[in-house]
């Protein structure tokens, strides 16, 4: 079912992001061309002004068939009128950027690549696919250029590139333009059709040697989604200069960004999107703000500095509150100049000239002994179950749930890296389940162990009842829990050492794995020391302790789940009035994670408490 409902939201979504894209390359493309069509109110193209009212009419058509769409609608309706009207290219310019915009706002982000190809690959696929119509150099003097109506597109007209978003260059190369020589590339994979997406995008700009830098408050989402000229109004402190030079040179925007620098990135332009009363994107990019950002530093910053770690942490959850509240915008100022500043400190603290062998060694020994904690206990109980019922041969189960976990974790790892982006939110929101999943889960185990340590004759009960209940089913259902234990942990623990790696220098590499290893050391102890001491305990023992293990950490896990949620923005945060974090604990200074803990120990309590008339009651 699950699967199913995957796929149907899948299709969905795909079918949403079509329509509203083609519409957003409509728009786009009248804006281009129709400057070729009409010129002081004449018709200079005959050809060309019949394919902008072809367009403007399809604008009109599938804007009406559109979600939420009345907006679009009316802007559609307006940019038709004006074709009509032969308005000039002055006038029809606004009404294509506000069209675009308004379906911006109602269609799915766009899904980009971690990286591009190589140069010489991009150069190779251009050669390869494009020069026939467009040029070796992409002015539009091509073999076939000469027949085809309209020509193609000249790649080097910079007055042209200025108003050519690289979204819609993708979305021509992925679907091609109806009516025109304009072909599907539909054997060319996402990251070949993003690659020769920016290489068209660069080839009006000359590269200077200094290399660009990625302007501050501007994202990769809206570098891609915006051409030069909309992109230079949206953003008046970057100067078009900037934007030529990002398009000419696109390697900084995937370039591994420095997680602090991310974070003050983030908060300042969630400042800004509040301050133009864009609300939902100024939470967007406070959200964004931790967990693209200062979540990945936090391990090494609190091997350095414990307490600043948790004042930022205050700082950037005021902030976030501060976002989703009216007429806030001394506080939401000064709460951007505190958390600017502790990030700041926090930068020059874990600059690479001051990062020393030791911190790195904490830091990496922290974030193994973290997140792995949890996860053996888990797998440990379950195997040291099977093996007081004896059922060694269902180990093997548990095995498999673990192994997979940790292939998966690296592989979606992979996947973030290659092939999709991954956000902090969707990261947040999958461990949060997981977690969340777990523990419910492990309470439930735990309170059916606790009530059967009443059994009086644990032989006969084992072997008439526990023997029966783990059927192949159950089994795999163990295998199930020991990879969501083990899932939720790998994936973020890979990132978590990327950015720990990022930020040391190649001679410090060894610290970072020595830590890695020293925690590996720690666990093993752990496990073997658990293990020793469960087997050694009388079954009934062994019952009621491997019970209680399990329901305090479906205390810990339901802590972590809400956390996760709330970093995600998916649950509320409210904060409590004394800095209660206790992170081992899976406790976090909010009232929803706390009572979500306390409402566990309640449960717990009753139904504990009330187990030996319970038991008395119930037969095996």
């Amino acid at each position: 079912m699950t699967l199913s409902f995957l796929i149907s939201f899948s299709a969905h979504a795909n079918e949403a992001q079509s329509d509203t894209r083609q519409l957003m390359q409509i728009a786009e493309y009248i804006n281009v061309d129709y400057r070729e069509a009409i010129k002081n109110g004449e018709i200079i193209s005959q050809g060309e002004y019949d394919e902008m009212l072809e367009f403007s009419a399809l604008a009109v058509e599938k804007t009406q068939n559109l979600d939420g769409g009345n907006a679009a609608v009316e802007a559609a309706l307006k940019l038709q009128t004006a074709i009509k009207n032969k308005q000039e290219p002055a006038d029809i310019e606004p009404i294509t950027v506000e069209l675009r915009h308004l379906l911006m706002d109602i269609a799915p982000a766009v899904t980009l690549k971690k990286s591009l190809l190589p140069a010489t690959q991009t150069h190779a696929l251009f050669q390869q696919n494009c020069i026939a119509c467009h040029g070796a150099k992409g002015q539009g003097d091509g073999p076939l250029a000469a027949s085809l109506e309209p020509t193609p597109t000249d790649f080097t007209d910079k007055a042209r590139a200025h108003s050519r978003s690289l979204v819609g260059l993708y979305d021509a190369i992925t679907n091609g333009i109806d009516g025109t020589a304009m072909a599907a590339f539909s054997q060319l994979n996402d990251q070949q059709r993003w690659s020769l997406a920016f290489y068209a995008g660069s080839l009006a700009f000359t590269e200077s040697e200094q290399v660009s830098q990625t302007p501050t408050g501007m994202t990769m989402q809206d570098f891609v989604s915006h051409s030069p000229t909309t992109l230079n109004k949206q953003f008046p402190a970057i100067n078009l200069a900037s934007i030529e030079q990002l398009r000419a040179n696109p390697s900084p925007l995937f370039a591994a960004a420095d997680p602090l620098a991310m974070a003050k990135q983030q908060l300042e332009a969630s400042h800004k999107a509040y301050l133009a009363d864009e609300f939902k994107q100024a939470q967007a990019l406070a959200v964004s703000a931790y967990l693209d950002g200062f979540e990945l530093a936090e391990n090494a910053l609190d091997a350095y500095d414990t307490q600043l770690r948790k004042d930022i942490e205050a700082s950037m959850m005021q902030f976030r509150q501060l976002t989703s509240q009216a007429n806030q915008e001394t506080a939401l100022a000064e709460t951007l100049e505190q958390a600017d500043a502790q990030l700041t400190q926090a930068q020059n603290m874990l600059s690479a000239d001051t990062l020393s062998e030791s911190t790195l060694f904490t830091a990496s020994f922290i974030i193994l002994l973290r997140e792995g904690l949890e996860a053996l206990l888990v797998v440990l109980a379950l195997v040291t179950v099977l093996v007081k019922t004896e059922r060694r041969d269902a180990v093997k189960f548990v095995h498999t749930g673990w192994i997979l976990a940790i292939a998966a974790g690296f592989g979606t790892w992979w996947v973030a890296q290659h092939l999709v982006s991954i956000s902090g939110a969707s990261r947040e929101i999958m461990e949060g389940v997981a977690a969340l999943l777990a523990a419910v889960v492990l309470f439930y185990v735990g309170f059916w162990m606790h009530s059967k340590t009443n059994a009086s004759n644990w032989q006969a009960y084992i072997r008439d009842n526990i023997h029966r209940h783990l059927s192949t089913g159950t089994l795999w259902g163990i295998a199930a829990l020991a990879f969501i234990a083990v899932y939720r942990e790998v994936f973020e623990t890979v990132l978590f050492y990327q950015a720990l790696l990022t930020q040391s220098l190649p001679s410090q590499f060894m610290s970072v794995g020595t830590g890695f290893i020293a925690g590996i050391v720690v666990l093993a102890i752990i496990a073997y020391l658990m293990v020793k001491f469960s087997l050694r305990l009388p079954i009934r023992k062994f019952f009621l302790f491997t019970s209680y293990l399990m329901l305090a950490l479906s205390f810990v896990l339901i802590g972590k789940a809400v956390a996760a949620l709330q970093e995600a923005a998916l649950v509320s945060m409210s904060p409590m009035p004394i800095n209660l974090d206790i992170a081992w604990l899976g406790v976090h200074p909010t009232w929803e994670g706390v009572l979500a803990q306390l409402l566990v120990v309640l449960v717990s309590l009753i139904l504990l408490l009330g187990l030996p008339s319970f038991s008395q009651n119930k037969t095996a």
